[in-house]
């Protein structure tokens, strides 16, 4: 994508970086004294881009607000704490309106530029529709090219509905009919799920695509999620990872449209991050489902920060 171009998908990032400076030296660095405005000849690094959409989460019956989101990552990222050399890019914001087709595609351009400028974009949502955009992102480039894709969705849903426009609830259905389409297998798999928040149908449809999933009731120590996990990140080359928050219990993230009742504690989906980053396969990252008109003291948003901060500062290069 031209520079042009690029300006076309996105909007100019916002002026959210700002913060507490407590002296010079990178002693003293935070995060919103480290991230720039992302250019072209940008160095490698990390690269954040937002996804402002709720359409998605309307579309689905859920509750909206989501647009705001990714402003909300920003300032709960920015007074944070580096702890060392980072190298942060802001790629603006693609704004999706209710033409969501049309933004995801837009957003599917985006990263797949960071990509292949050899940056590790962190889409910063908006509703879970973001998955399908991140996706378009990832799937022609390439890197995608260069071994198999695995996703990884950290979520209390499968997101799997068959509807006839898209939304929050049909992204990985979309992706794994695409890369069928295209003769290439994906592996999905769903750590989180709530049994009682998905029908049978939707369980079937996740047998039929061959999903591996692991429930909410089995996900309650870091131990007892490394079995899945090992198995996942053994045949996968390229990771996706994508987090819809509403897979943490309630009171640890209130502000999402769907809250758990249970959920995946917060030290399992930190510890899974930790696994995820340091595995050599990490290409794409993306936070959903952040509504901060429900985010109680800000929780949600402090919580989704330290995750984005974790994968970024643990993440391993990409394995040759």
């Amino acid at each position: 994508m031209t520079p042009a171009a690029w300006h076309d998908a996105v909007d100019l990032p916002p002026q959210l970086w700002s913060g507490r400076d407590d002296g010079p030296g990178p002693e003293h660095a935070r995060w919103h004294q480290a991230v720039g405005e992302y250019a072209a000849d940008a160095a490698p690094g990390i690269a954040l881009i937002g996804f402002a959409s709720d359409e998605g989460v309307r579309r689905n019956g859920g509750r909206p607000g989501q647009v705001d989101g990714p402003d909300a990552l920003r300032a709960a990222l920015a007074p944070l704490a580096l702890g060392g050399p980072l190298t942060v890019h802001d790629a603006g914001t693609v704004v999706a309106g209710t033409s969501l087709e049309d933004g995801q595609e837009r957003l599917g351009r985006a990263v797949a530029s960071l990509i292949d400028a050899g940056q590790l974009p962190i889409a910063l949502g908006g509703g879970h529709e973001i998955a399908y955009g991140s996706y378009l992102g990832i799937a022609d480039t390439a890197l995608r090219a260069s071994g198999r894709l695995g996703v990884l969705n950290l979520d209390a849903h499968f997101d799997l509905r068959r509807a006839p426009r898209a939304s929050s609830g049909t992204p990985f259905l979309q992706l794994l009919e695409r890369e069928a389409s295209l003769g290439r297998v994906v592996d999905y798999a769903v750590l989180g799920i709530s049994e009682p928040s998905n029908t049978r149908a939707l369980f079937e449809t996740a047998t039929q695509h061959g999903v591996r999933w692991l429930l909410d009731d089995d996900s309650r120590t870091p131990a007892s999620v490394d079995g899945f996990l090992d198995a996942f990140l053994d045949g996968v080359d390229l990771l996706y990872l994508t987090i819809d928050l509403d897979v943490l219990p309630a009171w640890v993230a209130p502000g999402v449209s769907a809250p758990a009742a249970f959920g995946v504690p917060l030290e399992v989906v930190q510890h899974v991050c930790d696994r995820v980053a340091a595995s050599g396969t990490l290409a794409l990252v993306d936070v959903a489902e952040l509504n901060p008109a429900f985010d109680v003291d800000g929780r949600t948003a402090r919580v989704a920060a330290r995750l984005i901060h974790r994968l970024a500062a643990r993440r391993a290069p990409l394995a040759p």
